[in-house]
């Protein structure tokens, strides 16, 4: 069986169509379906079923696409103990991250990296959960930093989770604002233009739950995909918004915070696919993400804030 067709059956399975899996490989979708009919031919067994317009997995076809999923991961990592048998973690690891934790995270532990391991090579891809975790399981990315709190996409037994930080989510209000002292209730803030991240995002469906869960629905007045912009919009005093505290950055931004009254927090985490064989490069990214003693562990006492 050739690896790279048993790569795309994987990514069917994952992605859900063969246009999706067309463009994460940048093949046409009827070469993909070649593909796939050769593996088919290869393996003497129906992988695929038409229902209506669409193609989807048979039984034989979901087994093969998890144990491939497996077989590649062990084919990546007996390739990479090949290249560096006995020598210092090397080669390209991809980091996956999403926005706030790109600057807090992400970059302080590739710099210490570089220093350490010159003959290896992190590359940061900006990824919000939703888009992370397909990542990592297709293997477009190694390691990612996410979130366990992100309901709609769970992150399965087929990942190994290695627990970063927590982080706790505030809201965020223009300079001079008349919140008062002290934690808030959402609801007092009901008729209020709001700031959110784009729509099905991790931040956007946390500020409208938690909106709802207050009994009222945000005047959602703008929408950025960028927290700089949202703190620029609030600080401008057109918005308010709800932002984890991480994407806070009170040096640049003249704004004000408030925790919440019902204190919400996120737990932070490294994760990795399950059954791969941990190369040394992948450890070590992972050991230098972990030592990040300004940011509390969960269960630490200040994750509860102040």
């Amino acid at each position: 069986m050739n690896p790279w067709r048993l790569k795309l059956l994987s990514q069917l399975d994952t992605l859900g169509t063969v246009r999706a899996v067309a463009q994460a490989a940048n093949l046409s979708p009827s070469s993909v379906s070649q593909q796939l009919a050769v593996l088919e031919a290869e393996t003497r067994t129906q992988l695929l079923e038409r229902t209506g317009r669409r193609v989807r997995l048979t039984s034989a076809g979901l087994i093969l696409a998890r144990r491939a999923r497996t077989l590649l991961d062990q084919m990546d990592s007996v390739e990479s103990e090949l290249r560096g048998f006995g020598e210092e973690p090397s080669g390209l690891v991809r980091l996956g991250a999403f926005q706030s934790a790109i600057h807090t995270l992400a970059v302080p532990a590739v710099t210490r990296l570089a220093q350490e391991y010159p003959h290896l090579d992190v590359e940061i891809l900006e990824l919000e959960p939703h888009a992370s975790m397909p990542a990592l399981r297709v293997g477009d990315a190694d390691v990612i930093i996410t979130t366990t709190d992100f309901d709609e996409l769970p992150l399965g037994p087929d990942l190994d989770l290695v627990p970063l930080a927590t982080d706790q989510i505030l809201l965020v209000l223009p300079p001079g604002h008349a919140a008062g002292r002290g934690p808030v209730k959402l609801a007092a803030f009901a008729d209020e233009p709001w700031a959110f991240d784009i729509p099905q995002s991790y931040m956007a469906n946390l500020a409208l739950r938690l909106c709802r869960q207050a009994r009222f629905e945000p005047r959602v007045v703008c929408r950025f995909s960028n927290y700089m912009m949202a703190l620029q919009h609030v600080e401008a005093g057109l918005s308010i918004t709800l932002l984890p505290a991480l994407a806070v950055d009170h040096s640049r931004y003249d704004i004000t915070t408030r925790e919440l009254a019902t204190p919400v927090t996120r737990t932070i985490t490294a994760a990795v696919r399950r059954g791969a064989a941990p190369r040394a490069a992948v450890r070590v990214v992972l050991d230098s993400l972990r030592r990040n003693p300004d940011l509390p562990l969960p269960g630490d006492p200040r994750s509860a804030g102040d």
